[in-house]
Order: structure tokens, then sequence, then C-alpha cells
């Protein structure tokens, strides 16, 4: 991660653009158009991508942990 802020490629900012425009029409009934997703997921990726980033290194590191312990077990 660059700067603290998540890089997607091309087609992966397609599609979670075209999953925003989704959600708000079908959660929200609103149609927003390709500006308004892209800003939206921006912002998300700026202020809120990191969090749920960091939270997946977190939970990573917690499953190394146990396997590392569960090797420990298997000490003869």
């Amino acid at each position: 991660m660059k700067n603290n802020k998540i890089q997607l490629s091309k087609e992966k900012q397609d599609i979670v653009c075209g999953l925003i425009k989704e959600y708000f029409y079908e959660e929200r009934d609103e149609e927003i158009g390709d500006l308004a997703a892209m800003l939206f997921m921006e912002f998300i990726l700026e202020k809120i991508g990191t969090v749920i980033y960091n939270e997946a290194i977190n939970d990573c590191v917690r499953l190394m942990g146990d396997k590392i312990e569960e090797l420990y077990g298997l000490e003869k």
C-alpha cells in the first residue's frame, strides 16, 4: 500500500463502481452516475480501506499464530 491508500486495477475499480451503483439503486432507490460511484469508492478506499486492510492483516497474524502453536504441539 503506497501512501496508505489501497490501489485497485482499472478492472477492479470498474467492478467496485458497478457494485456501488447497484447498491445505491437497490437499497436507496437512487441512481448515481459513474463519477459519483468513483468518488464514493475513492473515499472508501482512502478513509476506510486501511482500517479493513489492517484488520485483515491482524486476522492473518492471529491465524498464523494459531498454526505455529499447532506445530509446536507436534514436537516429540
